[in-house]
């Protein structure tokens, strides 16, 4: 920490240094201004008061003195000076932007990624951030085009800028082509608007407004719309939790520094931890994490506890129940205007620990956890579900949950008498059991009552029961996602399928009609000629390849690589194919033709998710698997749409949601019963990272 505090003060040395003799100027923060208010009272740029001041991003109370750039200067020379060597000639300081990743920012420079890790120790904690300083090692050195930036010469004259307040259904793209600039320039400038793009915010943007009517006219409307819907806005309490900041708090709540702090006052000092702030109600959080240290507020059944040694899966089973009440917090504040602060809700687990059979098993609990697959995957479920019962509590939801075994097999479970003895008729919401027929007969003995059951890890298709929810899109639903994606973008679809893949063949010509099949040889090889010319230069084509022959995949990916000279070509798989995992195949190749496929999961590197997963480790000695975030994703959600002041059944029908990994949007299905189509379409983009397409 000593060392990443002397590389910022010297950063800020060398930055501070090139603006010197004149060329900036001193200003003292008064109460309550913000960061935009004196940018546009210099007639600079936030960007630019955010190169001279780091750690402004996070905020400036009243009294601080900011370094404020001259007018009559452009901020090339501050870009510069920061590109310069080190005291160590070799050494250069490189300040994170937009999208830069690990990798990125290493083949930039030429240098490993231990190397840069070792220069930069903090990485290995909080990860690669937008406006970090690093120090790029001596083995690396600056890239051509950041030398031949150093020796351009500057621009004389002043820079020109415009503030854009951002209109309904605009775009970052839409707003850049209208001014005639880039979307990374306008991230760049405007480093709030990185996450997303809130209507009413202030985009400043180098260059002149364009002349055209049309802005001003909708600029004169929209401060009415904006009154409008505020006057709609129904608000809740919020506490903010250690390490938030401005940036993190206007993810969650969709709201710039200037709006947070016009409801909050008291932010005009900075964010501090413990703060009660006043926010939007109504919202999905992106997955909040508790720390270890808040106390529980909540009222759950559990039949789990964590050791105090890893066994692995970091849950041990105990042979007795135990409960814990607390009781509600009295100050909590209704989520929406329809739901009153005492009314709680009930939601109920029905997990399958099975400890009947735990406890007559002679072999020792670490023995079962090493051979029984079934008890780890639940184990690994039930820990992220409590790690999104604790970031409930934290958000001080009206939620009870109720935990209780399920005993199931494939044919059997305790449902039955769960239900009679427990009262789980008067439910909010079921999560579980994990079998589609336990599922299923839970969701029939609920059906009176109209309680919603969701089933959370099954993918088979369910009977038509209207109060069943099955959370994990089927197969159909996850193919037809990515046919729906490449037709939506107006593209050529070519089949290349094996033979032996019977059930693909028929399933695209009985569902996706206009694909066409490219031909094959006699001995059931590709026919690359044939390939090639079912693709057109006009279109993007869109190659379905499902093959697990190792021959016919190399045949395909030369075919397309060879069309790439004078055609659009992108290969997509429907399913994993563990074929292209092989040695054989050469990766470079599919990153090429950047190999796109459906995915019910995502691989997330959002802060949100980057958060959950650092959390997760701290409380269970290992990184969360697939189980464990479906775990917190599914609980979450569930808690986080019974406060919306609508049932469970009407949130399903109106709202999209997102967390950590997984999507759901709810449809009801023609024949009875609701399923999820919430599906990524995945890419692997040039710089070898998964990025969902557009």
């Amino acid at each position: 920490m000593k060392y990443f505090s002397t590389l910022l003060f010297f950063v800020f040395f060398v930055t501070s240094s090139a603006f010197s003799q004149g060329k900036v100027i001193k200003y003292t923060v008064s109460s309550g201004e913000t960061i935009n208010q004196i940018a546009q009272k210099f007639k600079v740029t936030p960007y630019d008061i955010y190169e001279l001041n780091p750690d402004a991003r996070s905020g400036v109370k009243p009294n601080t003195v900011l370094l404020i750039p001259a007018a009559n200067k452009n901020s090339d020379k501050k870009e510069t000076a920061e590109a310069k060597p080190t005291g160590n000639s070799k050494e250069i300081i490189h300040e994170v932007q937009p999208k830069e990743t690990f990798y990125s920012i290493e083949k930039k420079y030429g240098i490993s990624d231990e190397a840069l890790k070792a220069a930069n120790p903090t990485l290995e904690k909080t990860g690669v951030q937008i406006g970090q300083k690093l120090v790029i090692p001596a083995k690396g050195s600056a890239p051509k085009n950041t030398v031949a930036a150093e020796k351009k010469p500057k621009e004389k004259g002043p820079e020109k800028y415009v503030f854009h307040e951002v209109q309904p259904k605009e775009t970052k793209y839409s707003i850049a082509k209208q001014y005639n600039t880039t979307v990374e320039d306008l991230e760049k400038r405007n480093p709030e608007i990185v996450s997303s793009l809130p209507v009413g915010y202030k985009v400043t943007i180098k260059g002149t407004a364009p002349k055209t009517e049309t802005a001003s006219a909708a600029k004169t409307e929209e401060p009415k719309k904006t009154a409008e819907s505020k006057k709609a806005v129904s608000y809740m309490e919020y506490q903010v939790k250690p390490k938030e900041t401005f940036y993190s708090l206007g993810r969650v709540f969709h709201l710039t520094q200037d709006e947070l702090v016009a409801l909050n006052p008291s932010l005009s000092e900075g964010v501090k931890e413990g703060m009660v702030l006043k926010v939007p109600a109504g919202y999905v959080a992106p997955a909040p994490i508790v720390p270890q240290s808040q106390p529980v507020e909540k009222t759950t059944q559990v039949i789990a506890e964590k050791p105090a040694e890893n066994t692995g899966s970091g849950i041990k089973i105990v042979d007795r129940v135990k409960s814990e009440t607390v009781s509600a917090d009295p100050e909590i504040v209704e989520l929406t205007k329809k739901r009153g602060q005492n009314d709680r809700k009930k939601v109920v687990l029905l997990l399958p620990f099975n400890l009947a059979k735990l406890q007559s098993d002679t072999t020792g609990m670490a023995s079962r956890l090493k051979t029984d697959k079934f008890l780890n995957m639940t184990l690994d479920f039930y820990s992220g579900a409590m790690m999104a019962i604790d970031s409930a509590k934290t958000l001080k939801l009206p939620i009870d949950v109720s935990i209780y075994d399920s005993q199931e097999t494939k044919t059997t479970s305790n449902v039955a008498s769960l239900i009679s003895q427990n009262k789980l008729q008067e439910a909010d919401a079921v999560v579980g059991p994990f079998y589609q027929n336990n599922a299923e007969s839970t969701a029939n003995s609920l059906r009176l009552y109209n309680v919603p059951v969701i089933s959370p890890l099954s993918k088979d298709a369910a009977n038509p029961i209207d109060n069943l929810y099955q959370s994990i899109p089927s197969n159909d639903v996850v193919r037809n996602a990515i046919f729906d994606y490449m037709r939506a973008k107006n593209g050529n679809i070519v089949a290349v399928v094996d033979k032996k893949k019977e059930s693909v063949i028929n399933y695209i010509k009985q569902n996706q009609k206009g694909v066409v099949f490219a031909g094959l040889t006699e001995t059931g090889g590709l026919d690359a000629a044939n390939l090639k010319s079912l693709l057109l230069p006009t279109r993007m084509n869109y190659v379905v390849m499902e093959t697990g022959n190792t021959a016919m995949v190399k045949a395909t990916i030369k075919a397309l690589i060879d069309s790439q000279k004078s055609c659009q070509v992108q290969l997509v798989i429907l399913e994993p194919n563990s074929t292209l995992d092989t040695d054989e195949i050469n990766f470079d190749n599919l990153v090429q033709l950047k190999l796109m496929y459906p995915s019910v999961t995502r691989d997330s590197d959002e802060q949100g998710a980057s958060i959950f997963k650092k959390e997760y480790k701290l409380k269970n000695k290992a990184y969360p698997n697939t189980y464990a975030t479906r775990g917190f994703d599914v609980t979450f959600d569930t808690m986080m749409r019974l406060v919306q002041g609508k049932t469970f059944q009407e949130t399903a029908d109106l709202m999209t949601t997102q967390q950590v990994d997984n999507k759901f949007q709810y449809y009801k299905k023609e024949d009875g019963g609701h399923a999820n189509k919430g599906v990524y379409i995945l890419y692997y983009d040039s710089d070898l990272t998964l990025k969902a397409a557009n």
